[in-house]
């Protein structure tokens, strides 16, 4: 019960810090960072914890703790093209952390960071010179290439997990029909041993029937030959 309670605090305090994570905040905002803090405190109870839930749910609330902390490490840069690097390998959370988002939140706070952040960059390339505006302009170049490369990584690595999990499918389906095949061969099996059961008991009786008959008929045969034995030295005596 303690357990539950602490993961639904968990929760409440995970979707306040991304709405506060979303919003305009002035620099003497203090609460987002000591709410972060929180949450790792609580992240690490819920691993210590009884019951705690499933690695992929701790892992998802991990990921999304590490967005947070990521994001307010990269707000306190000073470069526009820091933060902006920063940003790019920031990974937001893959699931909404409440019934009602559509879209995670931690995602929508990351584009949001990136758009800040290609914004401070493009009003420092205005009062730059041409050749720093040049170099800036590389830059940006490069950060796109890194994200461009990022989402086809993630899209390769989805491709992945759709092809594991209809391989996956695929073979629970032949081992479903595997076990089917031999839950009825072993049935089949068990009527066959059955019917054997039955033929044995009735050929085993079909036998002692035979030998019973050949017996009789063996002993009426030897008692006829000693009866006509003994009549024929009655009718037909020694010769003297």
């Amino acid at each position: 019960m303690a357990s539950f309670k602490l993961e639904i605090n968990f929760i409440r305090l995970l979707s306040r810090c991304e709405t506060m994570a979303s919003e305009k905040r002035g620099e003497a905002e203090w609460r987002l960072e000591k709410y972060v803090a929180a949450l790792v405190d609580m992240l690490v109870a819920l691993r210590k914890s009884p019951s705690k839930p499933t690695q992929e749910i701790l892992t998802e609330y991990t990921r999304k703790v590490d967005f947070l902390k990521g994001l307010l490490e990269a707000e306190k840069l000073t470069s526009p093209t820091e933060k902006a690097l920063a940003n790019q390998f920031l990974a937001p959370g893959r699931t909404p952390t409440i019934a009602n988002e559509r879209m995670p939140a931690t995602k929508t706070v990351h584009i949001q960071s990136k758009a800040r952040c290609t914004g401070e960059m493009r009003d420092e390339l205005l009062v730059l010179p041409l050749d720093e505006r040049q170099s800036a302009a590389e830059l940006d170049a490069v950060l796109q290439h890194h994200h461009n490369l990022q989402e086809k990584l993630a899209e390769d690595m989805l491709n992945l997990a759709r092809n594991l999990k209809n391989n996956t499918l695929a073979a629970q389906n032949i081992i479903k029909q595997d076990n089917q095949t031999l839950s009825q061969s072993m049935r089949q099996a068990d009527l066959n041993f059955e019917k054997l059961k039955t033929e044995s008991e009735r050929l085993e009786q079909h036998t002692k029937k035979s030998v019973n008959w050949l017996l009789w008929l063996m002993l009426i045969l030897v008692s006829f030959t000693f009866i006509s034995m003994i009549l024929f030295i009655r009718i037909f005596p020694r010769l003297r």
